[in-house]
């Protein structure tokens, strides 16, 4: 019998490429967007897809319903990875803006695990895989809104873990480093919506280092790796029989991710000033 797995933010990048890739090697796949012309790209390349918004009540109970209806009432896995950056120094970003970020990171990624926990147990097994950062273990300035939402899936994931203890039901939580998707097409957005550039103390920097920073990002940059990265943790966390807790994807992970650990804070301070 085919392994079920719901995947929410499959509109590209990411989530694209972990469906198409599972699809094509024997899962039956749920790929979700939020936007539908995104599903019915989906469903042209043909992945079994369906509309869903984190942020909508009624869309996830759309949705849950709909791919339990296809299961017979079991899902086997699933894979929390939508999500947006909200670039801005914290004092430049509204509080609508970060409540709009901590509504789809957290709230929405909150509501779809807590709505599928049931089902888990019913069925007595099951994996919850968050989709986390290295921001969700070290900061970084003009971040700090994408930071605080990483840092709370930390948080949940945390407490999670022991909740489900002896349940049968894993929590992997993903430490994604920078990989090449449109995630910083669509932060640039973001921060342009809602920053007033001109207005800030921090004009010079935000040009430098969100605006042309991007423009520049180069494909051969060795810190920025390929969505494959993330799939190859995601199929360990789906078929290992005890799935790690926690997985590092990305050199960049594991680097930052072990100078948090060694490093006292003032230290760790002036190296993220310089990142």
């Amino acid at each position: 019998m085919k392994k079920t797995i719901l995947i929410t933010g499959c509109s590209s990048g990411i989530g694209y490429e972990t469906a198409l890739h599972l699809h094509n090697h024997g899962y039956e796949v749920f790929a979700s967007a939020r936007q539908e012309e995104d599903v019915k790209r989906l469903r042209d390349h043909g992945l079994n897809a369906l509309q869903l918004d984190v942020t909508d009540t009624d869309s996830i109970d759309r949705a849950l319903s709909s791919v339990l209806e296809q299961t017979g009432g079991t899902l086997y896995a699933l894979f929390n990875n939508a999500g947006y950056g909200q670039p801005g120094a914290l004092e430049d970003v509204p509080s609508e803006a970060l409540r709009e970020q901590l509504e789809t990171n957290v709230i929405g990624l909150h509501e779809l695990t807590r709505r599928i926990i049931p089902v888990m147990r019913r069925q007595g097994y099951g994996r919850i895989i968050q989709h986390s950062s290295i921001l969700g273990i070290i900061s970084l300035r003009f971040r700090g809104a994408y930071n605080a939402s990483k840092y709370a899936i930390e948080g949940l994931c945390d407490t999670l873990r022991l909740e489900l203890n002896n349940s049968n039901i894993f929590v992997v939580t993903m430490n994604t480093g920078p990989i090449h998707s449109n995630f910083r097409d669509n932060a640039t957005e973001k921060f342009l919506e809602y920053v007033d550039v001109e207005k800030s103390v921090f004009t010079k920097e935000y040009k430098e280092e969100v605006l042309e920073r991007k423009e520049k990002k180069s494909e051969s940059d060795p810190f920025t790796k390929e969505p494959i990265e993330v799939i190859e943790k995601v199929i360990l966390a789906l078929e290992k029989r005890r799935p790690a807790p926690r997985y590092y994807v990305t050199t960049a992970t594991h680097l930052l991710g072990n100078l948090k650990r060694i490093l006292p804070t003032a230290w760790l301070d002036k190296i993220l000033l310089k990142v």
